[in-house]
């Protein structure tokens, strides 16, 4: 029997993810906070002031800097939201917006919310360069820029690049450069098979990106931008970044724009409002680990939801881990398998079935609500059932949520 309590998600939206050097490119983050936030109220009828909660995440805080440093509450009111309406910005990296889902979920459960919204906006390409100390002025010299997407900054404060960490961790566990290039290959296959088949359209997972011009018809960005051919030849010809041993622009997911957003409820608002739930919340978890973790944390956020919720592995039809590289599922499904070869390839094989963050892109804010909704959207296609999604964070942070369609 459905519980009245359970808390259900009634509507889940992104925009296309972009390409580096698109026209979205030029689109701040709180703008695409905007459209997404709109439009996951509009689809369900809910009206601006019925959502009480609304947690926002962005973790390049740069960019968000270039409209000052508070992203929800200028894209709360910007969206039309009511001035009385309580909203919070946070940084919990690439795991922000499942962080999101994560508050509104305890804000629904404590008694503080009827209506929430979790959202994700990131507009990685537009990071303005740094200039510090440029305010006390330069009497004489070159002036100095730094560049806050170049390693992601970890070096400055003496932490490896993630792509090192992630590569070495994968060589550790038996997870070949080989087999991450056939990983990222896949990921452009599955999802090119996937957009044929009309898995990706607007109207479901997508709305369009409409951009006005001066003179002419609007421009109107309708898919995502990055997916694209390749092959195993042309990927083994790509150097590593950063001095990792196997991550390489292949093998890791392309520097996007783009946002996402959940709304929640309780199933009985749900019934009230004669809205048809697209997934139940069954649990949602928090972890982290020593710094260097970042390519298994995904495994061991997952197995933490799956025990708290008296669940396993295998009860799961679909899995989501997002390819922060694609050392992260590789890594993170053989553990999962505790080192089964026959499990693992169970596990692999209902794992990002539509492709992932390296053929999608990788908006690190909007990211974690965005495997949330496809793995949402392709569990409804496939009759219902459990899944769960997880995602990895800068320096092993993990965020994981197990659903019910």
């Amino acid at each position: 029997m459905k519980n009245k309590d359970d808390i259900v998600i009634v509507s889940a939206v992104r925009t296309p993810f972009s390409r580096f050097d698109s026209v979205m490119a030029d689109i701040p983050s709180i703008d695409l906070g905007v459209m997404v936030m709109k439009e996951v109220i509009r689809r369900v009828g809910i009206k601006a002031e019925e959502v009480d909660d609304i947690s926002y995440g962005s973790c390049i805080p740069a960019e968000v800097a270039l409209e000052l440093d508070v992203p929800a509450r200028q894209a709360t009111l910007l969206a039309g939201f009511p001035a009385e309406n309580i909203s919070v910005s946070l940084d919990r990296a690439c795991c922000s917006s499942l962080t999101c889902l994560r508050l509104g979920v305890r804000a629904i459960k404590a008694g503080e919310a009827e209506i929430a919204m979790a959202v994700g906006s990131e507009n990685m390409p537009r990071t303005p360069h740094l200039a510090p100390g440029l305010r006390k002025g330069t009497r004489l010299g070159h002036i100095k820029l730094i560049d806050c997407l170049f390693e992601l900054g970890y070096t400055a404060k003496g932490f490896a690049p993630v792509a090192v960490d992630a590569g070495e961790v994968a060589l550790e566990y038996g997870v070949t450069r080989e087999m991450q290039d056939a990983w990222a290959l896949g990921s452009q296959e599955k999802y090119a098979k996937a957009y044929a088949e009309g898995k990706f359209k607007i109207g479901e997972e997508l709305m369009p990106v409409v951009i006005p011009q001066k003179k002419g018809d609007p421009i109107v960005i309708d898919k995502d931008e990055s997916p694209r051919k390749t092959s195993m030849e042309a990927l083994a010809k790509l150097k590593p970044i950063y001095g990792s041993p196997t991550v390489t622009a292949g093998n890791a997911p392309p520097i996007s724009a783009g946002a996402s957003a959940i709304l929640m409820m309780p199933r009985k608002k749900a019934e009230e409002k004669g809205l048809k739930p697209l997934a139940t919340i069954v649990n949602i978890v928090a972890s982290a680990t020593a710094p260097r973790g970042i390519a298994f944390i995904p495994a061991y956020t997952i197995q933490k939801a799956l025990d708290q919720a008296g669940l396993t592995i295998d009860d799961m039809k679909l899995i989501e881990i997002n390819e922060a590289f694609a050392a992260m599922p590789l890594v993170s499904t053989k553990i999962l398998a505790k080192d089964n070869a026959k499990k693992w390839k169970e596990l692999q094989d209902k794992t990002n079935v539509n492709g992932g963050a390296i053929a999608i892109g990788h908006p690190v804010g909007a990211s974690a609500a965005r495997i949330t909704m496809t793995m949402a959207y392709e569990l409804k296609r496939r009759g219902g059932g459990y899944g769960v999604a997880s995602i990895c964070g800068g320096l092993a942070q993990g965020e994981a949520v197990i659903i019910k369609v």
